[in-house]
């Protein structure tokens, strides 16, 4: 997207020009809202139509609000949705459909125009807009997000350990709309490139490769400055950049919620953990138990049929209880679906000492991808879908587990991990899916499972749980990383 520059040539020509297109990212997110809301509008009205017949329809009605839409989610800055993470995307499409809605109603309540409006109608497409706009978001996020031409491009400021983390972060998150086209700083150390992306020079080099490139986002990430250079330096890029993103130096709680306070003119940050307050872990049990309740009708026969299976095969009991580490330390017996052999731990046993790499293999995941103990058929079946997992539902409505948390793990596995995190860890209860099997499943090792864990425990909130839920539905429809 740019190549390497010497501070002697014109920036103009010693730079690629970046090949993202803001405008059209822009109208290519605008177009997806309008889509997705006007057919939620309309899908609503006629389903309530047939419903309550005679309903007068709303979509006649709704072209006006589409601009309140709009105006909505421009100030929240989701066209293209720079720097908005997916979960922190679904709070405020969520919020600003709910906003513009309550405001169509407080309108039709104050002229009395419900004569011609219909509450059904407005509940049923505000329901469906709140699902199908940011699936649309997500689907259209997928296919674009690595196209050269989506995004914006962005200036790095830095050339440290920060700005390569920062860099490669970015490259694995491309829904984020951030494409790093040049890195900027003082001390290079003689390099060219910074995790495949330029280093052309010196702070210096801001202004012109801004003008010269159209660039407004910059990211500032050498947390190691002083605090008075770094005061005069976020004040001559403000002038230069209408964007500029800061990397505090806060690597060691990079994991921690923090939220910016003014203290009498001096910036403070609060650091929370947020299932530790009480109305949260509320409003998490809450949601655990109604979910599983709506999901039961569905989970019971597939939970039959599934142990019919298994038994056919084995010719054991399809259920076992198995020992894991529960909230507090305590344990508890999660119920499962047996997809292994009864005789599991002798086989692994053996095919432990008779195969070094699987040995190796094991004590960096935990797990084999070919597992001998796995039953035929119908035990790879049952943990690539993890369907195997439905009985756990029992230990979600008696309270030993939550919908999404931690996933509860053997002693032998959680010996693996470090004393700290394993106090971190038994804050909370455990999941029945969680950041991790969305992620990387059995895919990602020990230091993944602690990463995503701890990022989960951390900064909790209910928005982060319905992202999980549904980020679950998809990952195990195509079996991704399980075995």
């Amino acid at each position: 997207m740019a190549t390497t520059v010497t501070q002697a040539a014109p920036i103009s020509e010693s730079v690629t020009r970046p090949q993202t297109s803001p405008w059209m990212s822009r109208a290519l997110m605008l177009a997806t809202d309008l889509v997705a809301l006007t057919l939620a509008g309309f899908v609503g009205s006629q389903i309530w139509s047939h419903v309550n017949r005679g309903s007068p329809p709303i979509y006649r009605h709704f072209w006006p609000a589409i601009a309140l839409f709009i105006l909505i989610f421009g100030t929240e800055n989701l066209y293209p949705g720079v720097g908005v993470g997916p979960v922190e995307l679904l709070r405020k499409l969520v919020r600003g459909v709910s906003v513009v809605y309550l405001m169509l109603t407080t309108v039709v309540f104050m002229t009395k125009g419900a004569d011609y409006q219909s509450r059904g109608a407005f509940f049923t497409s505000w329901i469906l807009s709140i699902l199908l706009l940011p699936l649309a978001r997500a689907w259209v996020h997928q296919m674009a997000a690595k196209k050269p031409w989506f995004g914006v491009p962005v200036v790095i400021l830095g050339s440290g350990e920060t700005a390569e983390l920062l860099i490669e972060k970015l490259h694995q998150a491309p829904e984020m709309a951030m494409k790093p086209v040049a890195c900027l700083d003082d001390f290079t150390d003689g390099r060219s490139e910074i995790s495949g992306v330029p280093l052309i020079g010196d702070l210096a080099l801001a202004k012109p490769l801004a003008r010269s490139l159209h660039i407004r986002h910059a990211i500032l990430a050498m947390p190691g400055l002083p605090g008075e250079q770094l005061v005069v330096l976020l004040e001559k890029l403000s002038v230069v950049f209408p964007h500029v993103f800061l990397v505090p130096n806060l690597m060691g709680v990079a994991s921690i919620p923090v939220s910016p306070m003014d203290v009498g003119g001096v910036l403070a940050l609060e650091l929370r953990h947020n299932l530790l307050f009480p109305i949260n872990r509320y409003l998490k049990r809450a949601l655990d138990v109604v979910a599983v309740l709506v999901l039961m009708p569905l989970a019971i026969p597939i939970t039959l049929i599934c142990a019919l299976c298994i038994y056919l095969v084995s010719r054991h009991n399809p259920f076992f209880l198995h020992a894991r580490e529960g909230e507090g330390g305590k344990p508890i017996r999660i119920l499962k679906l047996r997809s292994m052999y009864p005789d599991a731990d002798a086989i692994l046993e053996r095919y432990l000492e008779e195969n070094r790499e699987a040995r190796e293999e094991w004590e960096r995941y935990c797990k084999l991808r070919r597992d001998p103990r796995v039953l035929p058929g119908v035990g790879h079946f049952l943990r690539r879908s993890s369907l195997d997992e439905l009985p756990q539902f029992w230990n979600i409505l008696i309270g030993q587990m939550s919908l999404v948390g931690p996933r509860p793990f053997p002693s032998y596995h959680m010996r693996q991990f470090p004393s700290a995190f394993r106090d971190l860890r038994v804050k909370v209860r455990p999941g029945l899916t969680g950041l991790w099997q969305i992620s990387a499943r059995s895919e990602g090792d020990l230091e993944v499972q602690e990463v995503l864990d701890t990022y989960y425990i951390r900064n909790w909130s209910l928005w982060l749980d319905i992202f999980i839920l549904s980020r679950t539905a998809r990952a195990v429809f195509f079996g991704q990383g399980a075995y």
